[in-house]
């Protein structure tokens, strides 16, 4: 059965569980978890995507990210490339590291922000990798701590969470604190991890009440959250994949791109794919780069091949587009097709 697409759009929060290949370890000391971590805070930063909570397993991990002006599927390519050239550097291994495809759950983040936040950092406990929970704020390796003022993760939004729990510092961290304890009962949550209905709905006993009264709800194993929210999300990923089939259909592709870009600069296609710290051709070259890969789906992969620059300098091209196209109010040329 065909893998079905992941769903992202800017704004869009994402629960993400990456495990190790046959639930390996890919962390053995705290040597790989930092290395880990500061890879981590490199990409969040250059790709501007924030962060809300995160913690580091022996053999997997958890993120809870909001997507910006770079998919996730491009941030986290990076950031699994380039632990696995490191962890199989370090090992003298060769293959895969990971597990198949990392799972990225799209959330509804009025409804569960909070209950991933919670959920995500006491992962170190379930796992048994501290001795109680008053240990968790010493955990390096989990965004819990940088919520409790133990150290500080410049790329992690801490502010946004902790904003929840009133306006002053010190008493929105002993009311996070104890909300996050209050959650260690609830142990391993089938609707914030699993699939299907459950999860779409808020788990078991939201889908029995929803039975007994009849209600139907659309659902989706790679969304959590409400109906609506599950067939708003759809509407979005639908248009934007019939949107980007009507393009290849018309025969509008990155050349065609390339082209309209380039007369809207008053350059030629060669200039946009020559190297040049020119700022016109600069400028140029990163409209491109982020209509091709947020219009036309392209991937950061082949745009680098294509322009012959490295993947992160593609996508921080695919950044400044978009600073471009919202200042200058520049529009995706759909007339042409």
């Amino acid at each position: 059965m065909p893998r079905r697409a992941r769903i992202d759009a800017p704004g869009a929060l994402h629960h993400i569980i990456c495990r190790g290949i046959e639930r390996k370890r890919i962390f053995r000391d705290n040597k790989d978890r930092n290395s880990f971590v500061d890879r981590l805070g490199g990409v969040l930063t250059q790709t501007e995507t924030t962060c809300y909570a995160w913690a580091l397993i022996p053999n997997h991990f958890h993120l809870l990210l909001k997507t910006g002006s770079t998919p996730i599927s491009n941030v986290m390519r990076r950031l699994l490339t380039g632990h696995a050239i490191y962890f199989n550097r370090r090992y003298k291994r060769h293959g895969h590291l990971f597990q198949n495809r990392y799972k990225s759950i799209l959330c509804q983040e009025d409804t569960y922000l909070l209950e991933l936040v919670r959920y995500i950092h006491l992962n170190p406990c379930r796992a048994k990798l501290i001795r109680n929970f008053g240990r968790l704020k010493y955990y390096r390796y989990s965004g819990h701590s940088a919520l409790m003022g133990e150290v500080v993760n410049t790329w992690q939004d801490t502010e946004y969470v902790l904003g929840h729990f009133g306006k002053l510092l010190s008493s929105c961290r002993k009311k996070y604190c104890l909300f996050v304890e209050d959650g260690i009962s609830e142990g391993h949550r089938e609707d914030l991890a699993g699939g299907g209905l459950i999860r779409s709905v808020g788990g078991w006993k939201v889908l029995t009440a929803m039975r007994n009264m009849d209600i139907r709800q659309s659902s989706d194993e790679r969304i959590l959250g409400d109906g609506e929210f599950v067939d708003a999300a759809l509407k979005q990923a639908e248009e934007s994949i019939a949107r980007r089939d009507r393009y290849r259909l018309c025969g509008f592709g990155v050349n065609e791109l390339l082209q309209e870009v380039a007369e809207l600069f008053g350059l030629k296609g060669s200039d946009i794919l020559t190297p040049s710290k020119q700022p016109q051709r600069v400028a140029a070259r990163s409209l491109f780069c982020f209509w091709a890969v947020r219009e036309l789906g392209e991937k950061v992969t082949a745009i680098a091949k294509k322009l012959g620059l490295t993947q992160p300098a593609i996508s921080r091209a695919v950044q400044r587009g978009k600073g471009l196209a919202e200042k200058n109010n520049y529009r995706f040329p759909e007339g042409k097709v």
